[in-house]
Order: C-alpha cells, then structure tokens, then sequence
C-alpha cells in the first residue's frame, strides 16, 4: 500500500492489517506533521527576522516601515498611522514570542504588543500572525488583527480619557452653584472650505446676531487675520441661545457646529476676569481624576471598551465669590467707556468677593496679577514709611515695611493666575524711601487695603488675597506679616482726610470710607483704593482723565450696592 502525503511518499509492507492498522494511522499523521513543518521555533531563520523587523517598527511607532514590511503597505499604513494616532502611546513594546516556520512558503508566529502612556498606564495584547515568502522576500501578511484579535478591516484602537460624572461645579461664597459644565456649541468657520470668505463672514454675522451683536463681520475678520488662514470659534452659544438664531449656521458655506461641554456661569448675566483662573483649577481636578478607556473603534459604531480605568468624581470648587457682588460690580464698571476693572475683597480675611471689568478692559487684557503704575496714588502710605523708618540704615527696613503691608510682592492666588516676572518690583532711592516708578497689581493693592483694614480694627499684620477657600495663596519677593502699627495709622489718617475734604470727598453712600486716590500722569492709569465697613474696593482705570473715572466708577458701586 502507498500514501502521497506533499512530495513524501509511504510505501506500507504488512499482510497481518488486522493488528497493523492502527501504527499504520499514527505513521500517516507523523508523515502528515514532517510535510508540513520545518523548523519551529527557528529564531534564526528568514520568516523570524521579518516578523522580528516587523515588531521593531511597531515598538519604533514608525507606521511606514512597518507597512513596507507587510503584503500590503497602503493598507497597512493607513490602518497602522489611525492606530498610532488614536493610541498616541508615550512608548510601545513589541516582540515575536515564537515563530514556526513551514515548507510551504509561509510561518506562523505570536506577538505580544505593550502600549505604555504616563503615570504607568498600559494595553497589552497578544495577537498571531503569519509570514509569508514573496520574490521580494518574506513579509507579513497584512491582517487588522496583529493590532487587536477580531479587528474588521476599517477599525482601529483608540486610547481616550475619561470623566466621571458628575463634572465638579465651582460654588460661590453661600455655597450656591457659581459655575458649572454645560453643554455649548462652537461656531467655527474654516476660510479653506469656502471660496467666499467675506460671503460666509457677512452671513455668519447676520446668522448670530440676534444671541450675539458684538460679534460682528469686523471681530469675525479680525480673528481670521489673527489665525493665520486657520479656523476660528467666531462664538460659543449654549443649547437654548441656538434656538433664538437668526439662521442655521451650519448651513453657511465654511461654518459648522461643534457641540462640547464647558464650564459656565450658572447665571449668564455674570460675567468675570476670575473666570478663566477658576476654570483653570477646575480643570487641574478634572485632570487629576481623570481615567482613561483603551477603544475598538470601528465607522458607524459606538467604540467597544477594551481596558482601562475610572476615578471617583472631583470635588466641587468652594469659592469666595459672593454671586449678589459680582452682579453689582458687573453693572458698575460699565460706567465708564474707557478701560475699568474692580475688585472688592473682604477687609478681614482678604477672600476676594468679585471681580468684573467692562469690555474695554477685557479687550486690553487687564488682569489681577499684573503690575501696573501707580503714579501718584501711594504717595501717603510711601511717606508713613519714610517717615516711621531709619533710613540710615538704607532701603531694607522700609522695604520690610512695604512689603509687610503687601506692596512689592508678587502673588500667586489659585484661581486667580499665575504672576509674570518682575511684578510689583519698586525702584527705590537711597536718601529716603520713595520708590521712583513704582507699580503694582490689583492683588498687590488689594492686600494693602485689607492690611490697612485689619490695622484699622487692631490687627496689625497682613494677609494674601485668595478666591479659593482652602487654597493657599502664594508671595514671593519679600514677606508678608506683622507691620508698624504707626505707619498704618499716619496711612489712614490720610486716607480719611482724602475720603472727608480730598479727591474723594464729593463720594456719597460710603459711610466710613477712607481711601487713596492717585494717576500716573493725565494718560493715566488711574487708582482708587477705599475701605468702607467690611469692604476693600480696588478700582483701575486706564486713559485719559483716569483718575476721574475710578472716582465714577467708585460712585456707581456705592449707589448700586
């Protein structure tokens, strides 16, 4: 009897089948096995270093050399640099675990394929695959599932961050909800997808109008010329401001809709420069509590979740903010046309209440932790010191003084910003302590009016502002702490004789108040510093007759509060 098994032929020589017939079926399978199987597990061999070279380019992320290894490279390149792009690992570990090489022109082999990402994150996945030899010479055969087993033709895998729900809302003063995540919709318009930009602006502009009449075509082109030729949020609108739309937006030639969540004012008549300070330490817990989820994605169907982790909910951001203050300083600062910024502050505890600013100084930029020059305005607190302190001795023990009462210092205020180098650094003469140039923050002389508010009711030491209940305020450049009780009383006494029969006697409403009033020159800026009750208000003003318009804007807040 002869069997063909491949090229092998068995010649079988036995007349006694009856008790033959089962070495005979081993012998076939054993014939079977030899045919087909040449050397397994052969790390040396052509097949094993294709598959070899193949996992080096993974753990190299180089999608392309990857794909030139493979039966078919366009294929491969595409789905390999989607993977790459939606895993976006720190680093990837990839190694043929074992090869097994047959006569037929192909091999088998294992890999194991390890996606790392920070704070010791990681996939592993264990796929099979084959080589094949070619006239070019031995590649792999192309197969979406080396990446993932079972993966169809157009999926990739995707490694995506997670929240937990609920997001964290930021709470005011009263423990009432001052900002929470709200769904919104971008208005984008990409000037590379229509071929009349002035069309698709004009039309845009008529579309939100009527939800948003300060974004016009001019603000629209400008953040055009801004962005380079790239797309711009021209605004964003939460769900019930797109039901009051002029037109659909995304119906204009250029313009399309995102929908994302975002962190809003509860209220939306509130608005406030804190904002973007309190999203930014909101967002620092969301990052901090945030999981992640390794995804099959696939077109056309919800991702599946392969791996990863989930933590527990952000707690909720307990602000100082008093939401009946901020509206007030809302409508205050609007009394004026040029630049206007306020803030009040407690006069005890140095938690700032609110902090508004009308459009103008938003489109200048004006933030709490910038210095910026006080001209005349600390003119008396200057003289108390020069006055209550041995020169002779130079600078230092005034500087001391100075900076105990928070003049000179920098401040980093979670929730606030952070403060930009060589802020609030005075430049000083030698003879006597009166600081040439000087300039200062908001936060700087906010911290002054709460120090000379504290002295005024018998405490005589400082404290940092701070918006974020439990959060520490950071200074940097000197020290804060106890002061010369007598340089804080000649500074009161003058700062009541400018509230009775100065610059700020023509104030009504105020009952109390004492204050400094200064400019830096006519072009300003100009500074208004008062106290009144439990109350330290901070007004900054820029442009001409600044000075005046702090005195206006102090007014307003007097008869609106």
């Amino acid at each position: 009897m002869t069997w063909y098994v491949g090229v092998t032929r068995v010649t079988i020589v036995n007349v006694n089948l009856w008790w033959t017939r089962p070495a005979t079926a081993l012998g076939v399978v054993a014939a079977c096995t030899l045919a087909l199987t040449a050397c397994g597990g052969d790390g040396d061999s052509d097949a094993a270093r294709a598959a070899r070279a193949f996992a080096g380019a993974l753990a190299g992320q180089d999608a392309q050399v990857a794909a030139d290894l493979t039966t078919s490279p366009t294929q491969a390149s595409e789905a390999l640099g989607e993977t790459f792009a939606g895993m976006h690992p720190k680093t990837v570990d990839a190694k043929v675990l074992k090869t097994i090489e047959y006569t037929d022109g192909t091999a088998s082999f294992t890999l194991q394929t390890t996606w790392h990402w920070s704070d010791d994150r990681s996939f592993e996945s264990k796929t099979s695959g084959s080589v094949r030899r070619l006239s070019s010479g031995w590649k792999v055969q192309w197969e979406p599932g080396l990446l993932h087993s079972g993966m169809p033709v157009d999926g990739h895998l995707q490694m995506v961050r997670t929240d937990a729900t609920p997001a964290p809302t930021v709470r005011s003063a009263t423990g009432k909800t001052f900002m929470q995540m709200e769904p919104v919709n971008q208005i984008v318009i990409d000037p590379a997808a229509t071929k009349n930009v002035r069309k698709s602006v004009n039309e845009l502009a008529a579309a939100i109008k009527p939800i948003a009449p300060l974004v016009t075509a001019s603000v629209i082109n400008d953040k055009l010329v801004a962005a380079q030729g790239g797309e711009v949020i021209a605004v964003t609108l939460r769900d019930p401001d797109m039901k009051v739309l002029a037109s659909d937006p995304s119906r204009i030639k250029g313009v399309s809709v995102r929908t994302t969540g975002e962190l809003v004012m509860s209220d939306r008549r509130l608005s406030s420069p804190l904002s973007a300070g309190l999203t930014n330490y909101w967002q620092a817990i969301r990052d901090a509590t945030a999981g992640w989820q390794v995804q099959l994605a696939v077109p056309g169907a919800k991702p599946s979740r392969l791996a990863g982790e989930q933590g527990k909910p952000g707690p909720d951001v307990m602000s100082t903010v008093n939401m009946n203050e901020q509206l007030t300083l809302g409508d205050t600062v609007v009394e004026v046309a040029q630049p206007a910024t306020m803030m009040t502050l407690d006069a005890r505890s140095g938690a700032i209440r609110a902090m508004a600013q009308n459009s103008a100084a938003a489109e200048r930029k004006i933030t709490a932790d910038v210095a910026y020059p006080t001209g005349s305005t600390l003119d008396p607190v200057f003289s108390s010191i020069d006055e209550n302190t041995d020169t002779g001795q130079g600078d230092q023990p005034a500087k001391q003084q100075m900076h105990a009462l928070g003049l000179g210092l920098s401040y980093t205020v979670p929730g606030v910003a952070a403060p930009r180098a060589g802020s609030g650094r005075p430049k000083v003469a030698t003879a006597a302590f009166h600081p040439q140039n000087f300039s200062a923050s908001m936060l700087s002389m906010g911290a002054l009016g709460v120090s000379l508010a504290r002295s005024a009711d018998g405490t005589d030491s400082s404290v940092a502002p701070f918006v974020i209940k439990g959060a520490e305020s950071k200074v940097s450049g000197g020290e804060l702490g106890a002061f010369d009780p007598q340089v804080a009383k000649q500074i009161v006494a003058a700062m009541r004789t400018t509230a009775r029969t100065g610059d700020a006697s023509d104030l009504t409403g105020a009952p109390g108040l004492y204050a400094l009033v200064g400019t830096n020159g006519p072009q300003g800026p100009g500074w208004f510093v008062g106290v009144t009750g439990n109350t330290v208000m901070v007004i900054y003003c820029e442009g001409e007759k600044s000075g005046t318009a702090a005195l206006q804007v102090a007014q307003k807040y007097f008869r609106t509060r």
